[in-house]
This record gives structure tokens, C-alpha cells and sequence, in this order.
């Protein structure tokens, strides 16, 4: 790897053809359409998208490759190896999702969002080679994203899977390194209903004599044992590589160690929560097991650290409805996410703390109102516009069963809920969004 840090899409990436061979000329037309065009919005299997990626000839989207999932966690790795990467000037693409404010946001070169002319010019080739073939509309993106990124000549590529692993579209790339986040209990219907059956799922992006790194101190022994059986090295947190406080100093800074290698003065990660110091080590596993082919320098680690940022975790914003109230967003949308969240943020001193709340339908609902409740003191629950949303008053419904005195109200538009909130608060209260990535998106579109 030259590192370099020049990126560049060829010419012809983003020349559209002949508009009256496009089938659409704006990317909202083209996301539309893509929601529609397959019969159900997850659909799991290599199938379809490995087909449509054979008759496109994809090459590997790098030559290093970073494959990461997990149930908690995958973006904020994803985001600080990229910062690290980026910072140490190898060009780096990442593909991510789901997306919070813009599509753009999906598909990232050289830490420049992909332009809508690029990714029209992109899901035309994808629906040129698809001909019949029907693909959901994450299929359609995770295509586009390798198209992007095959002509963008990366040296590295960090894929996220979008759910699961095995059977994740992501998954039809080998990863040169995979990186596997916290398993906790998500998507139940369709990866299994207990932290074994959905470690099996996620193991499915490891491979053979190809290194994996965990982050969960405690993983699943369905993971350690598929690592085992197909010869993958999976270095765990707390075993192989992990943290600590650094006690010669008086702030927040932090040691890395693994084996005989030692990080130490590391500043806190600019994604808030002292969580995250388990996915930077994670991360910093997955730099120190690639020293071979690509070397970053302890000055620089601690400054991409320093530096990275996430939006939609413990992310506060200002607001000039009620100044000297908190406002606080985060995408936090399964129990572990939240009780790691509430955990985070504890109460505002003496102040109440308020939860704007809405969720997706197929989430464990009352797990999330659960590990939330002894932090909240007032619920305004709402919803969005969603097919797979739950409804408001299932919502009030699933707070009142885990607390049936619990202060909740109901609203029935996100922009409602947030105004409530923050007119009922006082100065020194806190008013938490959470709950999806569809509430936190559109709260913060609000102009408050």
C-alpha cells in the first residue's frame, strides 16, 4: 500500500447515459422505486445478489478488506477505523447502514459522502445487469457500494453488514479481516431468539485462516466454535487484546495492550460513552493484526481517536425552545443499546429526565422501557412514518406493562412529542430521543 491518500472515481462513474435510457433521474426517484420493487424489505440469502454481482464482473472491492458486524457497536467501529485509516493516508472507503439523515451517507470514499450523480450512474449498472432478478432495497445499495468502490482504486474497504452475517448480501465479499461487535438479542425473527443461534449468524463472516477480532468479552460459544472448525483466528476482548485505565494520569486517558504491545496515553474516543473504549481496542486489534500491510503510528492512533465522531450517539444538540435544558439523541433501538445508553448517562443531577420514544414493530419493546425505566421519569411517546413502525398507543401500552403507574403521554407526530417534552421540562432536566434510527432522524429535522 502506497498510502497515498489520493482518491479518485473514473471519469465514466459518473457519467449518466442517454436520459431516455435511465430509469430514473433523481436519486429520490430511484430509493422509491427500490422500496417497492421487491416483494419483502428483508430477505435474506447470497442468492439473488451474488448473480447480479457476477454479471456485473465486481472485482474486490480492495485489496484490504474489513468486514464488520454484531448487534451493537458496528458503526462506531466502522467510524473509527475509518478516521484512523483515512488519517494515516490510505485511501478507505466504508459502506454503512442504515443511513440517519441523507442515502449519502451510506457510501463514503475518502470521507466524502458519494454524490447522488455517482450513485444514480451506479444503480443503473445495477439494474442493467440484474435484468429479472428482483433485489430488496438493501441489495440494491450494498451493490452500488461495490461498484462505487471498485472504481475508486481504494487500498482498503470496510464493509457493515446490515443484519446477521451469513446471509447478508456484505457477505458474498471474503473479508481480509472481520470484526464482530457485542452479540445481543436483536432481530429475532430472522437471526433466532437466543445469543447462540444469533452468534452462529454472525460468525458467518469469518474465514478460513483469515483472522477475526471480537469485542464481546463473553462471546457465544456457537462463534468460538465455528472460528475453530474453519481454521479463522478470533482474537477476543479481554483474552487476546483489552484496556485499561492508565493510572499515571489524572484525566480519562487509557492503555492498550496485547500480548507484549502496549498503547499507552490513549485520549478518550470522540464517540461518547466509556463503552466505546472496547470497540477502539477492537479497532486497534484489527490495525496492529494488518501491521504488515498497512502501519499507523502511535501519535496518530491517539489523534484519529480524539478526533472521530458519530452522529446519533449520546449526541447533544442545541435548542432554543427551552435554553438550559439538555437534548440528547441516540439510536439506541434494542435492550443492550439502551441499558448501555441509560447507563452512560445516568440523571441529570436533580434535575427530571424526559424520553421522547418511538421504535420499530418487531423490536423487543418492553426490554428497551425496561432498562430505561429507573432513568426516565417522563415518557412522551410517539411514532413515524413507517410501515414496520409501532403504533402510539401499542408503545404506551408496552411502557404501562412494565410500570402501569409510569407518567407516559402520547403524541402522535415526532415534532409533537419533542415540543411537549422540552415545553414540560425545566432548566437542569434532560430530554432523551431514542429508540430508532427513524425517531433521531427526524427529531433532529426539526427546527427547535
Amino acid at each position: 500500500m502506497t498510502g497515498s491518500g489520493r482518491c479518485w472515481l473514473s471519469s465514466w462513474a459518473v457519467r449518466l447515459p442517454d436520459k431516455a435510457s435511465l430509469r430514473f433521474l433523481t436519486l429520490n426517484e430511484w430509493l422509491a422505486w427500490q422500496e417497492s420493487l421487491h416483494p419483502r424489505s428483508i430477505d435474506l440469502g447470497l442468492d439473488r445478489v451474488a448473480a447480479v454481482a457476477g454479471e456485473m464482473g465486481l472485482p474486490k472491492p480492495a485489496p484490504t478488506v474489513i468486514v464488520v458486524a454484531g448487534t451493537n457497536g458496528k458503526g462506531s467501529c466502522v467510524a473509527m477505523l475509518e478516521r484512523l485509516l483515512l488519517d494515516a493516508g490510505f485511501r478507505t472507503g466504508a459502506y454503512t447502514s442504515p443511513h440517519l439523515l441523507r442515502y449519502n451517507e451510506r457510501i463514503r470514499i475518502c470521507g466524502k459522502e458519494v454524490e447522488d450523480e455517482a450513485l444514480c450512474a451506479a444503480f443503473q449498472r445495477v439494474d442493467d445487469a440484474r435484468a429479472e432478478v428482483s433485489l430488496s432495497y438493501f441489495e440494491f445499495g450494498t451493490l452500488a457500494a461495490l461498484d462505487l468502490f471498485g472504481l475508486a482504486e481504494l487500498e482498503v474497504a470496510i464493509l457493515e453488514v446490515g443484519l446477521g452475517g451469513r446471509l447478508d448480501a456484505v457477505n458474498m465479499v471474503d473479508a481480509d479481516i472481520s470484526l464482530i461487535t457485542r452479540v445481543s438479542l436483536d432481530h429475532q425473527d430472522w437471526l433466532g431468539s437466543d445469543r447462540e443461534s444469533i452468534g452462529r449468524e454472525k460468525a458467518g463472516i469469518l474465514r478460513p485462516d483469515r483472522p477475526g477480532v471480537c469485542v464481546d468479552r463473553d462471546p457465544p460459544r456457537s462463534l468460538l466454535a465455528h472460528a475453530q472448525a474453519i481454521g479463522s483466528e478470533l482474537l477476543v476482548l479481554g483474552r487476546d487484546f483489552d484496556w485499561q485505565d492508565d493510572r499515571q494520569s489524572n484525566d480519562d486517558r487509557w492503555a492498550w495492550k496485547s500480548g507484549s504491545t502496549i498503547l499507552d496515553d490513549l485520549p478518550a474516543p470522540g464517540i461518547p460513552g466509556v463503552f466505546q473504549r472496547d470497540n477502539a481496542s477492537a479497532v486497534l486489534m484489527v490495525v496492529h493484526r494488518l501491521k504488515e500491510r498497512m502501519r499507523v503510528d502511535a501519535a496518530g492512533v491517539a489523534r484519529s481517536l480524539a478526533t472521530v465522531t458519530l452522529a446519533g450517539r449520546q449526541q447533544r444538540l442545541r435548542q432554543r425552545r427551552q435554553p438550559g435544558v439538555e437534548l440528547v439523541f441516540d439510536v439506541a433501538h434494542n435492550p443492550d443499546a439502551v441499558r448501555a445508553l441509560f447507563g452512560e448517562l445516568g440523571r441529570p443531577g436533580r434535575g427530571r429526565q424526559y424520553s421522547v420514544f418511538a421504535c420499530m414493530a418487531d423490536k423487543d419493546v418492553e426490554g428497551m422501557v425496561a432498562n430505561a425505566m429507573d432513568a426516565v421519569d417522563a415518557w412522551k411517546v410517539t411514532t413515524f412514518d413507517d410501515p414496520r413502525a409501532l403504533g402510539v398507543k401499542a408503545a404506551a401500552a408496552s411502557i404501562r406493562a412494565v410500570r402501569p403507574d409510569a407518567e407516559v403521554r402520547e403524541h402522535a407526530r415526532v415534532r409533537d412529542a419533542l415540543e411537549a417534552a422540552l415545553d414540560e421540562a425545566a432548566p437542569g432536566d434532560r430530554v432523551v430521543v431514542f429508540g430508532s434510527f427513524r425517531i433521531v432522524a427526524e427529531a433532529m429535522e426539526q427546527d427547535i
